[in-house]
């Protein structure tokens, strides 16, 4: 279907009507573009015509192109490209593809603006202000200050602060020596048989001694004098002396400090 429109300075298909603008055989300016559109929207509410979709989609670029053509002929400062020019090589659903995307942004944006009156009008301002008779008065914050009270917060400002002194006089450190409890262990545990860590330091008070003790043990393992196992995790750990015959040197036992 060929739309036909009519102006006062051309009639015919609006095929026609773009290629004789884009030759200047026609001024852009002196062609209107509302009664065109007009006339279009007037047949596309006529039930009578049916109007295929590529129709449409040709309507719709050529309208575009004359749009932007006629919008750049009205805007100063206007470039010395060709309008024929400027869409070689620009397929002509590639142009309506943009065009189309283009109006989709703008719409998004519309309904962007709709949700938020939507949200505005359910809000509402105080319409009036403050009661008649009611002042606010702020705080005085130099109320109560003399030259006196100044004077003395200077004072106390520039006097040189004590140094703090940390005193452990109160503080009782117990004194358990990890190569004292090697010797100990190596003494009582080839008596004492196979038995579990927790049944070798119950009899215990501090946590201190017990981890002196565990450290004992790591000591005579790495020694080659005990045992240690563990069944499963979380377990009791299973202590055995191994070595009957063997003394401990103390020399090879490691130093722990703290």
């Amino acid at each position: 279907m060929t739309f036909v429109v009519t102006t006062p300075s051309f009639s015919g298909p609006v095929e026609l009507l773009l290629q004789m603008i884009s030759s200047h055989d026609v001024d852009i300016l002196a062609v209107p573009l509302g009664p065109i559109v007009d006339a279009f929207v007037a047949v596309l509410r006529d039930d009578a015509v049916s109007i295929d979709v590529e129709d449409l989609s040709e309507f719709l670029l050529i309208a575009s192109i004359l749009l932007e053509m006629k919008s750049r002929s009205l805007l100063p400062g206007r470039d010395d490209t060709e309008p024929d020019e400027e869409f070689v090589g620009w397929e002509e659903r590639d142009v309506l593809l943009a065009r189309l995307l283009e109006l989709r942004t703008y719409a998004a944006l519309s309904d962007a603006f709709v949700s938020l009156l939507e949200r505005a009008t359910r809000a509402y301002p105080r319409l009036r202000g403050v009661d008649d008779g009611f002042e606010v008065v702020p705080p005085d914050l130099l109320a109560g200050v003399t030259t006196a009270l100044l004077a003395g917060a200077y004072l106390r400002g520039i006097e040189e602060k004590p140094v703090p002194v940390l005193r452990l006089n109160h503080v009782t450190v117990d004194a358990v020596s990890v190569a004292e409890t090697v010797v100990s262990l190596s003494q009582r545990l080839p008596s004492m048989g196979a038995l579990s860590f927790r049944a070798l330091t119950e009899s215990l008070g501090s946590r201190i001694e017990i981890i002196v003790h565990f450290l004992a043990l790591l000591e005579l393992c790495k020694l080659g004098l005990v045992e240690l196992g563990q069944g499963s995790t979380f377990g009791d750990v299973r202590i055995a002396w191994i070595d009957e015959g063997s003394e401990v040197d103390i020399g090879r036992v490691d130093v722990y400090e703290g």
